[in-house]
C-alpha cells in the first residue's frame, strides 16, 4: 500500500491561493503562510498532514500527493473543502 506524506494550505477562494503559490515560489515560507492563512487544523503545525495511505484523501488530493512530482508546490487543487497548495514531503 502507497504511504506518503504531504503538507497544504487550504483557502477559500481561488485568488488567494494563487497569491500564496506565487509568494512561495519568490521563497515565502510554507509553514509560515500555513499557519497565517491555512482553513485546514494542519495550519497549526505548518499544514503538516504527517503520513497518510492512498485513499485516505479526497480523490483530487490523492490525485496530486501520489502522481505528481514531490518536494514541488502543486495547486490550487479544488476540493469540497476550498482550495489547496499541496506539497508532497516524500511517498512510497
Amino acid at each position: 500500500m502507497a504511504v506518503a506524506s504531504a503538507r497544504h494550505i487550504l483557502v477559500k477562494d481561488k485568488a488567494l491561493a494563487e497569491k500564496l503559490k506565487k509568494q512561495l515560489a519568490n521563497g515565502e515560507d510554507f509553514a509560515k503562510l500555513a499557519k497565517k492563512f491555512s482553513t485546514c487544523p494542519s495550519g497549526k503545525r505548518g499544514g503538516d498532514l504527517g503520513e497518510f495511505r492512498k485513499g485516505q484523501m479526497v480523490k483530487a488530493f490523492d490525485d496530486v500527493v501520489f502522481n505528481k512530482p514531490v518536494l514541488e508546490i502543486h495547486g490550487p487543487v479544488k476540493t469540497q473543502f476550498g482550495f489547496h497548495l499541496i506539497q508532497t514531503i516524500y511517498r512510497s
